[in-house]
C-alpha cells in the first residue's frame, strides 16, 4: 500500500527535510554541533520508516507526531537563528529555511488525517464481518 495518499504526504515531507538539508548549509546554530544536519537527517529516517510500515497505521501516525514535534522545533530554531542574524528578520536576501519545515509539519498533518481516515475505514469493514 506504498501507493495511498497518505505515503505521498510523507514523502513530500521527507522532501522537505532533504530540501532543508541542502539549502540550511549556511545556517549555523552551534559551533561545535550541526544541530541543523541531525535533525535533518532522523526527520528524512523517521518519515522513511513511517512511509514502509504502512501496514502498522498506529506506528505511522506515531512517527509522523514526532516528526512533527522536531519540525515544531526546528522552526523554533530557525526563526531565532533569522532574529540573531544581523539586519534583522526584515532584511529581504535571508534564507528560506523556516517555510520547509512548515511545509513538512502541514503535509504530515494532512497524512495523518488519511491515516485516520484508513483506520476508521478498516474499523467499520471489520465490524460488519
Amino acid at each position: 500500500m506504498i501507493q495511498r495518499i497518505q505515503t505521498i504526504w510523507t514523502f513530500l515531507a521527507v522532501l522537505a527535510a532533504v530540501f532543508l538539508f541542502i539549502t540550511g548549509q549556511d545556517v549555523i546554530i552551534s559551533e561545535d554541533i550541526p544541530v541543523l544536519d541531525i535533525a535533518c537527517v532522523i526527520l528524512v529516517l523517521i518519515g522513511l520508516l513511517s512511509v514502509f510500515s504502512y501496514k502498522n497505521r498506529k506506528r505511522q501516525i506515531l512517527l509522523n507526531n514526532i516528526s512533527i514535534i522536531i519540525n515544531v522545533l526546528l522552526v523554533g530554531v530557525l526563526t531565532y537563528w533569522l532574529l540573531k542574524l544581523s539586519g534583522g528578520i526584515h532584511f529581504p536576501e535571508k534564507g528560506i529555511e523556516p517555510i520547509f519545515p512548515l511545509i513538512a509539519i502541514i503535509c504530515l498533518f494532512i497524512s495523518n488525517i488519511y491515516i485516520k481516515k484508513d483506520e476508521r475505514l478498516v474499523k467499520s469493514v471489520d465490524r460488519l464481518r
